[in-house]
């Protein structure tokens, strides 16, 4: 049995998606914010309990050098519309990081990658074959292999 519990985070303001991986046993998740709080809360108190390490990491597009959204043939309320859900996304994630800072979790930033994971390849590099978002796989990349 593994001792660290890893928790993958993809950020969204509505509900975000989540990982939970216990060696080479993984659940996905779609969490609200106060959900997720509750979530975490739940998993340090658990890992205490068994004596486990406990490992957040959260893809934070704030990391990025460019955060720069435009639609080259959209109007300009359809390029204010995107920076506003944009700019949203990245302070869900400041804020799940500070959410970690106040339950005195371990955790780590990734700058998020361009490449997205279809259902298929990740059933295929995971064996998982239950239903995925784009939100739980992109959680689930962010700790594949840990």
């Amino acid at each position: 049995m593994s001792k660290t519990t890893f928790i993958g985070i993809d950020p969204d303001v509505t509900k975000s998606g989540v990982a939970l991986k216990n060696g080479k046993e993984f659940e996905l998740f779609n969490k609200t914010f106060f959900e997720l709080f509750e979530f975490l809360k739940l998993q340090k108190q658990e890992a205490e309990i068994i004596n486990k390490k406990l490992i957040v990491v959260i893809e934070c597009g704030f990391l990025n050098k460019s955060n720069w959204h435009k639609k080259v043939n959209g109007s300009a309320s359809m390029n204010s519309k995107i920076g506003e859900r944009t700019g949203a996304n990245f302070e869900t994630a400041k804020k799940i990081c500070e959410m970690c800072e106040y339950l005195q979790i371990d955790f780590r930033q990734i700058r998020p990658t361009k490449s997205k994971v279809n259902a298929a390849f990740f059933s295929q590099i995971t064996g998982y074959k239950k239903r995925s978002n784009q939100e739980q796989r992109d959680a689930y990349m962010l700790i594949h292999g840990l």
